[in-house]
């Protein structure tokens, strides 16, 4: 598991550097002048170039002050000995606060556009929260502007990124205007769909490779709204899907697995293979033991081992369908040898741990491990694979 924020950083600055303000982090000594006014160089030991906003040192005990001649440092903690050219930092000076909002090395950068959110979800990562943080929108404008290696992916998600309105549909038009070649992964309920207008407009920026993905968690109204703790939200969800393939906007239905969508879940993929087979994917995820998830394990949790049959069954109809299928945040160790292939790496490497079973495991490589967070809840079909890989 990696850190990506510390208040404990140590700040030796000026007066003249903002108290908040954005980077883009260097270990070029050729960077051209013109780019280095608002960059931060990472110290290695060499000569100090000169020119830097700020000076990155990841080395508490080598830190040559002399070297540095007065200027601007961050002191970091070991932990963020991860830091690459091309990442993008937020500093707070004043607050010994450093915050990593983008790696250059890793698959796929997430950014969180609101906290807010029209549904309350029993199993929600990031319980919602109703307050002003529209200021996200700017930071996340400007970390694009500072991108400048190619990106193969990167995220919006929430809280709910469509309760913004126009300014989400002005993120996603900066989006394809600062990194056409970057595919848009944005993590929605759906629901300010169910507007066909607002649907339409997000259809007109024709961004080339954005996909919305869209938790549809049971063919019964009733059931979705208990899981997301919304009256109706299964009615607007389901006109958004449509909604969304009217406008020409590819969309991914997630599904996550715990007591309460298990039980119908060849039910779910049997519907979606009659009446949404035109979705572009469907993801069938473990569980995540955080957030709101913690407060409801009674009504959630569920060793996977007691719903392989369910999750095999509907893999089997979605594929049958010739719908692509992924089976998300479960070891591979607890899948049938049938459904092996359909599992993906999906934890983030921050979130990512894995436990003293999978040490000698010849899987491991293959394996997305445990959300770091989730190794106290362990199912009881966690095993080592020995000999050759197995081919999945």
């Amino acid at each position: 598991m990696l850190t990506l924020g510390t208040r404990s950083a140590v700040f030796r600055v000026g007066p003249g550097l903002p108290e908040r303000f954005l980077v883009r982090v260097s270990s070029d000594r050729q960077r051209p002048y013109g780019l280095r006014s608002r960059e931060a160089f990472l110290l290695d030991g060499g000569d100090v170039p000169e020119g830097f906003l700020i000076y990155i040192s990841t080395r508490a005990d080598d830190i040559d002050l002399q070297r540095l001649d007065g200027k601007d440092l961050v002191n970091l903690p070991d932990t963020f000995g991860y830091l690459r050219g091309g990442d993008i930092l937020r500093l707070v000076h004043g607050r010994g606060e450093v915050r990593t909002l983008f790696r250059r090395t890793a698959p796929t950068n997430t950014f969180l556009l609101t906290e807010r959110c029209n549904n309350y979800c029993l199993m929600c990562s990031q319980p919602p929260r109703q307050i002003d943080d529209s200021w996200l929108i700017d930071e996340i404008v400007e970390v694009l502007h500072l991108i400048d290696y190619p990106v193969a992916e990167i995220g919006f998600s929430g809280g709910e990124p469509t309760l913004l309105g126009q300014r989400f549909l002005e993120l996603v038009a900066t989006a394809k205007a600062l990194l056409p070649d970057t595919a848009l992964h944005v993590l929605s309920n759906g629901r300010s769909f169910s507007d066909p207008t607002f649907a339409s407009a997000l259809g007109a920026i024709k961004h080339p490779d954005l996909m919305i993905g869209v938790p549809l968690y049971s063919d019964v109204s009733e059931i979705h709204d208990y899981v997301v703790q919304a009256n109706g939200a299964y009615d607007e969800t389901v006109r958004g899907i449509l909604n969304l393939k009217a406008a020409g906007v590819r969309t991914e239905l997630r599904v996550v697995l715990h007591k309460q969508t298990v039980s119908g879940l060849t039910e779910l993929a049997a519907f979606i293979a009659r009446n949404l087979v035109f979705v572009e994917q469907v993801a069938l995820m473990g569980l995540e033991i955080t957030g709101f998830t913690k407060i409801n394990m009674g009504e959630l949790w569920l060793d996977p081992m007691d719903y392989m049959e369910q999750l095999t069954g509907a893999v089997r109809i979605l594929d049958r369908a010739k719908i692509k299928t992924m089976i998300f945040n479960l070891q591979l160790c607890l899948l049938p040898e049938n459904i092996r292939r359909f599992a993906r790496q999906s934890i983030s490497d921050w979130k990512q741990e894995y436990i003293k079973e999978c040490t000698a495991c010849s899987m491991k490589e293959k394996c997305g491990g445990f959300f770091a967070w989730n190794i106290s809840n362990i199912s009881r079909g966690i095993k080592a694979f020995s000999g050759t890989p197995i081919a999945v």
